[in-house]
């Protein structure tokens, strides 16, 4: 490749780099969260690869990728099960607490776990 050729290659690489590496903030913590569990030893990268790559070639997974953080999350969620760290359930019920706090959490506060009225009756 010619310095002439290289030039729009370059370019395009030195652009994207201000690029946000995540689209969402649930994405930045479920990175963190995998890095944090790996760090504490709850699973190997190999685990983690093979967790994430099954999540991955799953039918239906999109071709441009843009779904790729809702598998990172699932592959997470089913090692953490596997492990005997959290199954579904406590995943689903932590989840809809989350959910229900937001909902009662007014505009431009935090949204903290203790703002969850509790599910409806």
């Amino acid at each position: 490749m010619s310095r002439r050729e290289a030039k729009p290659v370059a370019a395009a690489l030195s652009a994207g780099v201000d690029a946000p590496v995540f689209d969402e903030p649930w994405q930045a913590e479920a990175f963190a969260m995998t890095v944090a569990l790996h760090d504490k030893g709850l699973f190997s990268w190999s685990e983690w690869a093979n967790a994430l790559s099954a999540e991955v070639k799953q039918p239906g997974a999109a071709s441009d990728g843009h779904d790729y953080y809702e598998h990172w999350l699932a592959a997470l969620e089913k090692l953490l099960s596997a492990k005997g760290v959290a199954g579904k359930n406590d995943v689903d019920t932590l989840a809809a607490a989350w959910e229900r706090a937001a909902y009662a959490t007014p505009h431009g506060k935090p949204i903290l776990l203790e703002n969850d009225p509790g599910p409806a009756e």
